[in-house]
């Protein structure tokens, strides 16, 4: 129960937020009763309301709002049943429960005792009921928010009774789909009345309105996966990773499923239609779209429009055709600023020609009749992009006609975002490191005594004390394995490597599984494995199993939680499912290899793959394996890596650094050498260091942060492991002085970074860019554990993997403090660097005014 005596002090402080954010700080709710819920639409809600038997609750989306999600459960059960679905939803990880009633039937005295009941057996979750219940003034005290339903018909009398206790109010309102968006008028009223408001249809099973609007960040994409895996496709491969630096999420849709009911479909803020063949009925499939404009859904067609190209068809978006002469010839007559990005456009060997009504052309050219054709444009009700003008197709290379970004953005009006981040935090971009397990055993060849893991270990892993991700493969190390005879020795290595403090453990598998789609009812034949004596094939030891031998055997100190896959690196969704089940994370996959001879934006992936509600994480850059030729040679081509980091640097900073390798690299002197140089280079950045278990939670986040906008004021919800938002405004900024949690902003090239603190929930003010008359953070290379913002004083406290180096940005008024103190410091007018020989410091700022 809320006290009373607290309510002037809340209200005083709402009222001072609400003066620098608006609506942001309005408490809102989200009753959702479908499946696969989508967490950037929920996650900003201080109440989110699901069906448990629908809700995936091992997740990470789940683990990141859990706190604030209820689990709605019939209260007129009989008991013995209720307290069974209740301890299954404590077990399945659910904190808190909305008691709510099919039927009126319940007395209130059986009600007073079952709630009396629940709330001493599961004191500290939350408890959530249903106005139309009963509400006596004990269940009143053991309440923290009471839900109100229209058609209830609670009288004002209760209404205030409840507001006596300083409960929450949720007041639920229902209509039709089609008429959700004429209510924003009941949401006014409701909130004049002091209760939260929630509008949505009457099955439950869409996101509706209520004080706080989520920002969309899905982009739905229709794509064919009958011949081909969604890993391998163009839309997936070239495409997520333009929608990620926007800061939005491609959802991929097999049209195999059928198309997905438009009224259904209020989470998405585009549609992309990416199909290499026409869906199987041409009149279904326009329809479909043109209910989608209907909703105002902007839609993208890109290479084709998923339909017979007739006339008909395409007039009802209002595209003309005309039959041309595929010997006439034909010439360019113009072209937008967004065309030629990577290469200069094709013209079509088509004989169709493309006329837009109310259209922006990207491209036009004409025949010899003067007949002209669009095969670009920004239309009314989104965008097309036609294969001349979109990608081309050479020597197996695809490469960007258009500017993806450009394209996308204008076409799906997608709303500029401060992007969630993942590749830099406190102003440095994040290096992280990571071992597969291959290659342990080989001989080294200028040494045949001494193991490839060997030379690894010392003239890598001690000599250079940023953090290492290293795995084993399971196989090759246990006594029954495949090396019997060298267990022993190999088993010494490991617990050297893993003793290092400077190294992480993770597996590489057991048997390393060469196809992992070859899986099938929980068994993978030998001939896509490797073969120790005897084994049989189980999830368990090749995933949970191989980490807790690890952490038994191998890293008593250190625990082993990271599967870095094997093989072909492309999990299915049991196997996904399976290990978020059992907590593990996972990495690789993903071919970035954007290199100085292929330069194009297709050669950088995406930040994973999403299978089911389970997302597969991708590498920053592809390993040694790749740049070796299949290990062919040349054996130094790894040295080539430099140019990927380089090239996902700038122009847009794409990805962290990665240096991801294989043990046998200790085995050639030309390839450690490579790894040498590729190190010797690495430390020498700006970077922040960190463990590769400590990046994945980071990509995990992207997908689940959830985004609120009011004018200049933001809100952003779930940034766990996420601590840095990027700005393409070159003219805007975060206002510092009004955005309490951020810590500070760094500029690099035409981007801003903004670095934010500890916290999951950050509002943010922004302004045109200009000096900050304030002392805030510019970079560190190790990460924040706690921050103090008072009237005047900031206090920072770091911790990381290297001896600490942090630059601030100082008022000329303003003095500083540290402990440890500083072994070095360099002043540049207002920009201070403290040099630390420790890896845990605090800095202290003091100021006058």
């Amino acid at each position: 129960m809320k006290h009373l005596c607290s309510s002037k002090i809340i209200f005083l402080l709402l009222l001072f937020s609400n003066t620098l954010f608006a609506s942001l700080v309005d408490k809102s709710a989200v009753f959702y009763y479908g499946k696969n819920i989508s967490y950037p639409m929920v996650g900003i809600h201080d109440y989110i309301v699901v069906e448990a038997n629908k809700t995936t609750s091992y997740t990470h989306g789940f683990s990141l709002y859990k706190d604030k999600m209820y689990a709605r459960v019939d209260l007129c059960k009989e008991k013995k049943i209720l307290e069974e679905e209740i301890d299954s939803l404590f077990q399945k990880k659910f904190q808190n429960i909305y008691f709510d009633a099919s039927s009126n039937v319940c007395s209130g005295e059986e009600i007073d005792e079952k709630l009396h009941y629940f709330y001493a057996k599961y004191l500290f979750s939350k408890v959530m009921i249903n106005a139309k219940i009963h509400l006596s003034n004990e269940i009143l005290g053991i309440s923290y928010v009471v839900v109100v339903e229209e058609e209830s018909s609670i009288s004002e009398d209760i209404i205030a009774k409840i507001k006596e206790y300083n409960l929450d109010i949720i007041y639920i309102k229902t209509t039709t789909i089609n008429n959700l968006e004429n209510m924003k008028n009941d949401l006014e009223e409701i909130q004049k009345r002091g209760m939260i408001p929630y509008i949505t249809n009457r099955s439950f099973d869409i996101y509706g309105l209520s004080s706080k609007e989520a920002i969309k960040r899905e982009i739905l994409t229709l794509v064919d996966t009958s011949s081909i895996d969604k890993m391998l496709l163009p839309a997936h491969q070239n495409g997520a990773i333009v929608f990620e630096y926007l800061g939005y999420i491609q959802k991929l849709y097999d049209v195999g499923d059928g198309l997905p009911n438009p009224d259904k479909m209020q989470q998405y803020a585009g549609v992309v239609v990416w199909l290499n063949r026409n869906y199987d009925s041409s009149s279904e499939f326009v329809e479909w779209i043109l209910e989608l404009k209907k909703r105002e859904i902007k839609v993208v067609f890109v290479n084709n429009f998923g339909t017979d190209m007739n006339t008909f068809q395409l007039s009802q978006l209002g595209i003309n055709i005309y039959d041309g002469n595929n010997d006439a010839k034909k010439k360019i007559i113009q072209q937008d600023a967004m065309i030629s990005y990577e290469i200069e456009p094709s013209l079509s060997d088509e004989s169709f020609f493309l006329q837009p009504e109310n259209s922006k052309a990207l491209l036009t050219y004409v025949d010899s009749n003067e007949l002209y054709s669009v095969p670009s444009a920004i239309t009314p009700w989104g965008g097309y992009a036609m294969r001349e003008s979109f990608m081309l197709e050479l020597n197996d290379e695809n490469i960007w006609i258009i500017n993806p970004f450009k394209f996308f953005e204008e076409a799906l009006r997608l709303k500029k975002l401060l992007v969630p981040d993942t590749t830099t935090e406190n102003g440095n971009r994040l290096l992280f490191t990571h071992i597969d397990g291959d290659g342990i055993m080989n001989y080294v060849e200028s040494n045949p005594y001494l193991f490839s893991g060997e030379m690894i270990l010392n003239e890598i892993l001690k000599r250079y004390e940023i953090p290492h991700s290293v795995s084993i493969i399971g196989a090759d190390i246990v006594e029954d394995g495949l090396y019997p005879k060298l267990s022993p020795k190999l088993v010494a290595l490991a617990k050297k490597i893993y003793a290092l403090p400077n190294v992480e453990p993770a597996t590489h598998t057991f048997t390393h599984p060469f196809i992992w789609g070859k899986i099938y009812e929980g068994n993978l034949d030998e001939k896509y494995r490797l073969k120790p004596k005897g084994y049989k094939f189980s999830f368990y030891d090749e995933l949970d199993g191989s980490l807790e031998y690890i952490n038994k055997n191998l890293s008593p100190k250190r625990e082993a939680s990271t599967i870095f896959w094997s093989g072909d690196c492309s999990p299915k969704k049991n196997v996904l499912e399976y290990l978020y089940q059992h907590n593990a994370l996972n990495i690789n996959g993903g071919y970035t290899t954007i290199n100085n001879i292929r330069p194009w934006l297709t050669n950088v992936s995406p930040l994973g793959l999403e299978r089911g509600e389970f997302y597969q994480i991708y590498t920053g850059a592809q390993n040694e394996n790749i740049y070796t030729n299949n290990w062919l040679g040349p054996f130094w081509g790894f040295k080539k890596v430099l140019q990927t980091f380089q090239l996902t640097n700038r122009p847009k900073r794409l990805k962290p650094i990665d240096i991801y390798y294989h043990y046998y690299s200790g085995s050639k002197r030309a390839s450690l050498n490579a790894l040498k140089y590729v190190f010797d280079w690495a430390v020498q950045q700006d970077v922040m260091p960190i463990f590769t278990s400590e990046f994945i939670p980071k990509v995990m986040d992207y997908f689940c942060v959830s985004i609120a906008n009011s004018g200049d004021k933001w809100l952003y919800e779930g940034m766990h492991n996420i601590k840095t938002l990027r700005v393409e405004d070159a003219i805007q900024s975060v206002n510092l002085e009004s955005s309490k949690s951020v810590l500070g902003i760094q500029k690099f090239d035409n981007h801003t970074y903004i670095a934010l603190d500890t916290k999951q929930k950050h509002r943010l003010s922004m302004q045109k860019d200009k000096n900050q008359n304030t002392t805030y953070l510019l970079s560190s290379n190790v990460k924040l554990t706690e921050y103090r913002n008072g009237i005047n004083i900031k206090s920072y406290t770091f911790e990381g993997n290297v001896n600490a180096k942090i630059e601030l940005h100082l008022k000329n008024d303003c003095r500083v403090k540290s402990q440890p103190k500083y072994i070095k410091k360099q002043q540049l007018k207002e920009n201070l660097m403290l040099y630390f020989n420790k890896k845990k410091v605090t800095v202290n700022v003091f100021c006058r005014s």
